[in-house]
Formats: structure tokens, C-alpha cells, sequence
């Protein structure tokens, strides 16, 4: 694909992404993205087939892009500690800030029968992001920055708080304490306590 091509599908995925923030997943059309971007029907699926291709898409390249960001620091031998704080700071951001939660869309997306039986992406996302969660804690236990936990322990505890808040904050408006209460938690478990 030519780099204008590609450039054309990026600008495309960000329209879509804020109208799936903004409606869910089941309210937008294609239409809905040919208005928001500018693109005639005809551009638009040019790139692309159908709502659920762009939104795959999207949601595919979440935790691919967080783990080689992840991995490259790591290579760079970036301290933990610091890496951590860079991936917190970020969720705590991501959870205070409904506006941009695609949390309702996913749920609507993969509720969907025939989608959960022929694609199973949340699930490799899951798994992407485990497996990069389980590599930073442990690379932070072997560093000594970080206590000797179980990594998937503090990863599953970690992910499905974020992910509640961000699901109920469409919901309900969160205190901008909760967030900060659970990153809390989250260091206590993996870093040691200060003399």
C-alpha cells in the first residue's frame, strides 16, 4: 500500500475510533465515518469493508503498539520502576477520561455471537498484554526494583480494575481518587518499601 494509502486508513481509524467512543460500536455507520472523515462512500471502502474491519483493526493495534513500546525501552535497559510509571500514568489517564473509552463499543462489538465465534482478537489481546505485563514485572524482579510477586497475579488484578473503571465510567461519573487508589495498590504490590 502506498504511503498515502496508508495514511488515508490512519486518518480513517482515528475519525472511527472517536465515533466509537462517542456512540459504541452498534450506532455508527459507514456512513456515519464517510462525514466524519471527508471521504466519499466509494474512498471509504477503497480501505475498507465494514464498520467491524476498521474497529478490528483499532482494537488489534492496542496492545501490539504497548508492547514494543514496552520492549524497546527495555532494550534500552530503561529502569522499571520507570517503565512502570510511564504505563500507570498512562492508564490513570485512559480511566479518568470517558470520552475516549471504547469500552462500551468492545462489549457491543464482541457480544455479538457470530463475531465471538470467528474472531477471538480481545482474547489475543488479552494474551498480548499479559505476556508484556509478565516480561516488565519480571525483568523488574530481576533488576531487584520490584518485590518477588506472581506477575500474572498483579497483571489480572491490575487489567480487569482498569478495564471495570473504564466500563463503568460510561456509566457513571468515577472519582479521580478511584484510579489513583488502584495504581496505589498496584506499586505497593510490586515495589519495595522505602527505609
Amino acid at each position: 500500500m502506498s504511503l498515502r494509502g496508508e495514511k488515508t486508513k490512519q486518518e480513517i481509524r482515528e475519525n472511527a475510533y472517536q465515533l466509537f467512543a462517542e456512540k459504541g460500536f452498534k450506532e455508527v455507520t459507514m456512513k456515519d465515518i464517510c462525514e466524519r472523515t471527508g471521504l466519499s462512500r466509494g474512498g471509504l471502502y477503497r480501505h475498507y469493508e465494514s464498520t467491524g474491519q476498521i474497529f478490528l483493526e483499532i482494537v488489534n493495534g492496542f496492545a501490539s503498539k504497548q508492547k514494543d513500546e514496552v520492549f524497546a525501552k527495555m532494550e534500552q535497559h530503561m529502569p522499571a520502576t520507570v517503565i512502570l510509571e510511564e504505563l500507570l500514568t498512562k492508564y490513570v489517564s485512559e480511566m479518568t477520561d470517558c470520552e475516549n473509552s471504547l469500552s462500551l463499543a468492545i462489549c457491543e462489538f464482541y457480544s455479538n455471537p457470530a463475531i465471538s465465534k470467528e474472531d477471538n482478537s480481545v482474547k489475543k489481546q488479552y494474551e498480548i498484554s499479559k505476556a508484556t505485563w509478565t516480561v516488565l514485572i519480571n525483568y523488574g524482579i530481576g533488576t531487584k526494583e520490584f518485590n518477588p510477586v506472581k506477575p500474572e497475579a498483579v497483571f489480572h488484578v491490575m487489567i480487569f480494575a482498569y478495564q471495570g473503571v473504564r466500563m463503568y465510567s460510561r456509566l457513571m461519573k468515577i472519582d479521580h481518587e478511584i484510579p489513583a487508589q488502584m495504581i496505589g495498590e498496584i506499586k505497593r504490590l510490586l515495589l519495595p518499601e522505602k527505609d
